[in-house]
């Protein structure tokens, strides 16, 4: 049944091992509200084949506009709102569009149009089964227009479900969501498919194909096995209740994080309550007031609302002085979603019973083992990765919680002695600015959201040699804040476009970060005489909004977020593989997915690049150098205990998919508190909940592979090395450097495995010094 559940080499075994072993691996800086939805739409989705039940919103479709605005004729579902001929029909079912007609689609078109969809491709499914043989075009072709264009449709009304929420739609995407499933399914069990790859496998042509043919056909395979094509009778009855109920529980649990965050809402009319909150934070208070009611509301003068959305919580967690308001949002934050009838505890329970047994049916013996059949790692390799990196980083964490004591008693804080949770970030604000002379809210005049995107931009076309420009109005889009680009090569040809939704919009937009896929590249879907159709990305993110006549002026996290899921774009927009099923991040093994994200954040502390973009939005004064040099100074500020928090995360996860057993005496919340022990130098509260906001690996692609995010570090930071080898100083090294990057990691997708891409751009293996050397690390592990 082609390849097995084989795990990664041992070369990049024994590397990361050892990476791990000698010291942790750099600081995850951003809340977990902010990285726990990075990927989980997120993600870096690898919609490999038939089998896509769990994963959100992706792929496929017709996607090319001349640089002109185009005509009627041209981007037809563009100009159909306008158009009386196509008022009545469902946007749904528009087989003719260059462009989602996001502006289009409301949540009556779901039930009729996901139901006729489903119904038209349920007939190209049996067409293609009377009449499948093992080659390409009878076999992989067709199979890829009908998986493309469900995963377009569907990851239409699921990108507008996180971005654009609101009870109609939960109501038809719940009501419809079982015959999506039963589809899939029924896709991913066909028994003609299956035999016709391996059919194709076995044949006298099998070594003629390409790399990337190689690794599709081996991929469906695989992915075949794990949708339960080899069960039968009850076993497969049981297997396809179980990926129903599932997907069932994915969609409720994010459902639940989205209306606990915002139930929470403090209304503060006493300015003595907020002393030591910025300015921007106040003004979005006072913002949120007005959305609420309070129209006089202002910054000065209140009244103020603060909410659980990261904009908001954040500030108060680092600035408050009001000791008693940073508990009483740090107490409900923790427990989002863990109480009422938004309690996502049950829900917890019966995701990791169904897991466990669809694992066994499947002939593994728990969850974390089916996770690991299409990662590069294998549970053993993780479970010791994770208690290495555990083992280095606890030294650390603990020395920084004695100098947060210190710290505090020197100066006078009457809790020094007492410091807990809701003390822990106001403090490590503090220090941070005294030891690095840092006020975080000082800078983000500095760092204007247009400014940013400008200078990522210029830093694209310096690496890659693309030209991003706007392109706001070719597409239609879902709100009024999206940005719509096009990406031109060197020739001024088009070739990806993206859209960018920056801001928090608490209402009705789920937390977190994300880049997704909305068409990938393909030639099978090519049209309009073209080669290819050319990939769309969507990259969300939650940052501050504008406040009065203020651009989105941005912490210098938020600007790190953008680069980390321009990263993710760039590898899905930049792939010149044109096989849809390993285009751009299609089929890349899921723990080396973030290589490229990672590698992008590297370029903040690169003092050309921060200085491009760090300008005062009122003066266009340049962020003073010295104060550059403070923030790579302060860049691995608490470093281990940021490792630890991450690794908590990760260890938990994993053995919530491996030893646990969900209808046995502990709960969920015993086997955190037992990690916790490990993971954490102060303890966690008795009454933390964070598992049930905890969605990377509850309404995300993340479990048992959170430590994904470690996994993949090894490989971005020594792929920056190679920069810092040819000279960061040296524009035409650079410049060389960034086209063979472009050329293996942007441009080779899926077709490859990740360790031949890795060294096909760096020459080598990779290697663990980089990372230590980023984190400060190497002189400790010497």
């Amino acid at each position: 049944m082609g390849q097995g559940c084989a795990g990664p080499p041992g070369h990049i075994i024994l590397v990361v091992a050892v990476a791990m072993l000698l010291l942790c691996s750099s600081v995850a800086r951003l809340p977990l509200a902010v990285t726990a939805a990075r990927l989980s739409s997120s993600n870096p989705t690898r919609l490999g084949g038939f089998l896509f039940a769990a994963l959100p919103s992706s792929s496929p479709l017709r996607a090319f506009c001349p640089r002109a605005r185009p005509s009627p004729a041209t981007c037809p579902a563009y100009f159909s709102s306008s158009s009386t001929a196509m008022a009545d029909v469902n946007p749904l079912l528009l087989d003719d569009f260059d462009f989602p007609p996001f502006d289009r689609v409301e949540p009556r078109h779901v039930r009729p149009g996901m139901r006729e969809l489903l119904t038209r491709l349920e007939g190209e499914l049996e067409e293609l089964e009377k009449g499948v043989e093992p080659t390409w075009g009878k076999l992989v072709e067709p199979l890829e227009r009908i998986t493309d264009r469900l995963e377009v449709i569907w990851g239409m009304v699921q990108h507008l479900k996180a971005v654009k929420d609101s009870d109609d739609l939960r109501a038809a995407v719940e009501e419809v969501q079982p015959d999506k499933v039963k589809f899939q399914l029924r896709l991913g069990q066909s028994k003609p498919i299956y035999e016709a790859f391996k059919a194709i496998r076995n044949s006298s042509d099998w070594e003629s194909l390409s790399d990337a043919r190689k690794r599709i056909v081996e991929e469906q395979i695989k992915e075949a096995v794990l949708s339960g094509v080899a069960l039968e009778g009850e076993q497969r009855e049981k297997f396809n209740q179980i990926q129903q109920e599932l997907e069932k529980l994915s969609q409720k649990f994010s459902e639940n994080v989205l209306d606990a965050t915002k139930k929470f809402e403090k209304l503060i009319t006493d300015k003595k309550e907020i002393e030591g909150l910025p300015a921007t934070a106040l003004g979005l208070a006072a913002q949120t007031a007005v959305s609420k009611g309070h129209e006089n509301a202002t910054a000065e003068n209140g009244p103020w609302v603060i909410t659980l959305d990261a904009p908001s919580y954040m500030p108060v967690m680092q600035h408050a002085r009001n000791r008693a308001l940073r508990e009483e949002v740090y107490r409900a934050y923790l427990v989002r979603a863990s109480s009422g009838e938004l309690d996502n505890t049950n829900i917890i329970s019966q995701i990791l019973k169904l897991r466990l047994e669809k694992a066994k049916l499947l002939g593994y013996k728990n969850y974390a083992e089916v996770s690991m059949a299409q990662k590069m790692a294998t549970v053993e390799r993780v479970e010791e990765l994770l208690e290495k990196l555990r083992a280095a980083s606890w030294d650390h964490a603990v020395k920084d919680m004695e100098d947060l004591k210190t710290f505090a008693k020197e100066s006078g804080s009457p809790e020094a002695n007492d410091l807990t949770h809701w003390d822990l970030t106001f403090w490590s604000e503090r220090l941070r600015e005294s030891k690095y002379d840092i006020n975080e809210e000082e800078l983000r005049p500095y760092f204007a959201l247009p400014k940013v995107m400008d200078g990522l931009f210029t830093l694209a076309n310096k690496l890659f040699g693309v030209n991003v420009e706007h392109a706001d109005g070719l597409a239609p889009v879902w709100h009024s804040d999206v940005k719509f680009y096009c990406v031109k090569d060197a020739s001024n040809v088009p070739v990806a476009y993206f859209y960018f939704d920056p801001y928090s919009r608490p209402s009705e937009k789920r937390g977190g970060a994300w880049m997704d896929v909305v068409f990938s590249r393909s030639r099978v879907l090519a049209r309009n005489g073209l080669p290819v159709r050319l990939p769309v990305a969507h990259m969300v993110c939650n940052q501050t909004p504008p406040v009065g006549d203020k651009p989105s002026l941005m912490t210098f996290r938020e600007v790190e977020t953008v680069f980390h899921e321009f990263g993710h774009a760039l590898q899905h927009m930049l792939t010149r593989q044109d096989e849809g099923f390993v285009a751009g991040i299609r089929g890349v093994e899921w723990d080396a997915v973030e290589l490229p994200s990672q590698f992008m954040e590297n370029w903040c502390y690169h003092k050309d690049t921060l200085l491009s973009i760090a300008k005062h939005y009122e003066t266009d004064e340049t962020l003073p150098e010295e104060i550059y040099t403070k923030l790579v100074a302060a860049k691995n500020f608490r470093a281990g205990t940021f490792s630890l928090r991450q690794l908590r995360f990760a260890s938990v996860d994993m053995e919530l998919h491996t030893t646990y057993d969900p209808s046995g005496s502990q709960s969920i919340y015993d086997v955190d508190r037992r990690v916790a022990e490990r993971t954490q130098v102060l303890a966690p509260l008795p009454e933390d909940r964070f598992l049930c906001g905890f969605s990377h690996i509850f309404a995300g692609g993340y479990a048992a592979g959170y430590y994904s995010y470690k996994w993949a570090e090894v490989l971005s930071a020594d792929a920056f090395s190679a920069f810092e080898d040819a000279g960061l100083d040296n524009e035409k090294a650079i410049q060389e450097t960034g086209r063979r990057f472009r050329d293996t990691v942007l441009a080779l997708g899926g077709g490859k495995s990740p360790l031949e891409v890795f060294v096909a751009f760096r020459g080598r293996e990779p290697s663990p010094e980089p990372l230590l050397r980023h984190n400060g690390l190497l002189p400790v592990a010497a």
